[in-house]
């Protein structure tokens, strides 16, 4: 009797075994108790070390340098950081001081710089000095950015355009011109200074539809609005050799037809 052959088991098929990181393994790649210890250590003396810097005096301010600034503004700057003076220049916060100084009425930024060990580096950009702001018998220096300045007399800086407020005008030094036609004829002022307008202006009368400057000389200049006044001046920079001792004065409300009272259509060329 023939035998029947019975199908056989499939062989098994053995898988090449992937490495892996095995918890062994695992446990020695992590860094050592000792080492743990040892950076732990570093890391909290480095952390004493500097609180320590902050609070006792091996980086304390002993000097501060000011730069940039004229005697006046330099003074107020060092009142203003004597409150520094023998504290540490590690903690100290530029950001904080730099805003404290910028908003002194004479500084109209400030950059600040530890020079380790002990000196304070300061580099200062005084604020301009633009006109002389009147109110009856008082006087103040105002800047640029329409900032008070300082008090003065009333002959003080004679080269300075004066502007006139009414007497209820509120004047703070420190503080914003509020004043609202005395802010516009100083940014007139700041706008004339960048275009390089260097006649010598004495007084500046301006409203929300009229600016006018008048010369040392007495000739009005009248500009209607603060509208192209950039325009307006550089057409006021070509008349002037023609109508000094002249006319009394030069309107360029339309400055593509300027007129003087002497000459109803002066003209630009020559």
């Amino acid at each position: 009797m023939a035998s029947v052959s019975r199908p056989g088991r499939p062989a098994a098929v053995v898988l090449p075994r992937t490495p892996g990181l095995g918890l062994g393994k695992l446990a020695n790649a992590l860094p050592s108790g000792r080492v743990l210890a040892l950076a732990f250590g570093l890391l909290t003396a480095g952390l004493l070390a500097y609180l320590g810097a902050r609070e006792t005096s091996v980086f304390a301010v002993q000097s501060i340098r000011i730069s940039g600034a004229p005697p006046r503004v330099a003074s107020h700057v060092r009142a203003a950081l004597a409150p520094l003076e023998r504290r540490s220049l590690v903690g100290l916060d530029r950001n904080a001081v730099e805003r404290r100084l910028s908003s002194l009425p004479d500084v109209a930024a400030a950059t600040v710089d530890r020079d380790f060990p002990h000196t304070l580096r300061v580099a200062v950009i005084p604020a301009h000095s633009i006109a002389v702001l009147r109110r009856g018998p008082s006087a103040w220096i105002v800047s640029s950015d329409s900032r008070v300045i300082r008090t003065a007399s009333r002959l003080a800086s004679p080269k300075l355009p004066r502007i006139w407020v009414r007497r209820a005008a509120t004047v703070d030094q420190g503080a914003a011109v509020g004043d609202t036609d005395a802010a516009r004829a100083i940014a007139a002022l700041a706008t004339a200074r960048r275009a390089r307008f260097t006649a010598r202006i004495a007084t500046v009368r301006a409203t929300d539809h009229e600016l006018t400057f008048v010369l040392a000389s007495g000739l009005e200049l009248r500009f209607g609005d603060a509208v192209d006044l950039p325009l307006k001046l550089a057409v006021v920079r070509r008349l002037l050799p023609l109508v000094q001792g002249a006319s009394s004065y030069v309107d360029v409300t339309v400055p593509e037809r300027p007129v003087a009272d002497e000459n109803p259509q002066v003209s630009t060329s020559g």
